[in-house]
């Protein structure tokens, strides 16, 4: 069993790993860049914890688009690091110790031996109705998806449309998940829950958090349960939580005002889908 420890030790953890690297930016962490992306094979090299991006069409863009599914694409990498070093999880590694990510479309077979799927910028993203049968079944056979990087109510809608094809909103409702739910003290217990940016807006607007001003500047927590009431779907509209992994090693200030937090939800988020 898991017990639910003080936020304090994160920030604890996180400063003992810190201090074993050389510098601050040359801790075995991973900056922007698509180069680490593969594809996820049909067997997976072994049992061990790896997070499956998922790739989709891109039908929109505009106000609305991001990076489309590439969107913080190496920081599952970052959090699977946190994530061995934090827990007792074991990740799976390649032959240079870097973590296994793996991308996938929904209609690849190796979807179904991913245990833990994200999809990034999902106001842009297409669904099939190939797809969201595959999605369906995924989730309901006990997969997990977390959707982050989506902002104003225009994404939101939309992002709505596409998973009410996969899982009907009167058979599997969305919710807003309360904070004393069992997803956010799976390790840390988290009192209040964070709205976090892009790295480049905090700066460039001298600490704001809300993109898209008044239209954002609520954060939603919510998320889609099966019918046994586990989570299946987890949904952090107007926040960019993946930003807190991805840019750790490149602005220290930016690191201190959301890594904390967001390494928090991160790894109770990922203990939750690991165990449930």
């Amino acid at each position: 069993m898991v017990f639910p420890v003080p936020l304090s030790r994160l920030i604890a953890g996180l400063l003992v790993v810190f201090c074993l690297s050389a510098t601050y930016a040359s801790a075995q962490l991973f900056r922007r860049g698509f180069g680490s992306a593969q594809m996820a094979p049909r067997e997976m090299p072994d049992r061990d914890f790896a997070v499956c991006r998922i790739m989709y069409t891109e039908v929109r863009g505009g106000n609305w688009a991001g990076g489309g599914w590439r969107t913080d694409i190496t920081a599952e990498m970052n959090l699977s690091i946190r994530l061995s070093e934090l827990t007792k999880t074991r990740v799976s590694q390649g032959g240079d110790r870097r973590p296994n990510t793996w991308v996938v479309r929904l209609t690849d077979d190796a979807l179904f031996n991913c245990p833990y799927t994200v999809a990034s910028d999902v106001g842009t993203m297409g669904v099939s109705d190939v797809e969201a049968e595959r999605l369906r079944t995924y989730l309901l056979k006990g997969g997990f998806l977390w959707v982050d990087d989506f902002w104003g109510a225009d994404a939101w809608e939309y992002w709505v449309q596409e998973i009410s094809r996969v899982l009907p909103p009167s058979e599997y409702p969305i919710e807003t998940v309360p904070i004393d739910d069992a997803i956010f003290t799976s390790q840390y217990t988290l009192k209040t829950l964070p709205q976090i940016p892009r790295m480049p807006f905090w700066l460039g607007t001298g600490g704001q958090t809300s993109e898209l001003g008044a239209e954002s500047a609520e954060t939603h927590f919510r998320a889609i349960r099966d019918k046994s009431g586990r989570i299946i779907v987890m949904m952090t509209h107007n926040n960019d939580i993946a930003d807190a992994w991805e840019r750790e090693g490149e602005n220290p200030a930016y690191f201190a005002a959301f890594g904390p937090s967001g390494y928090a939800l991160g790894i109770n988020v990922l203990l939750y889908a690991l165990t449930h």
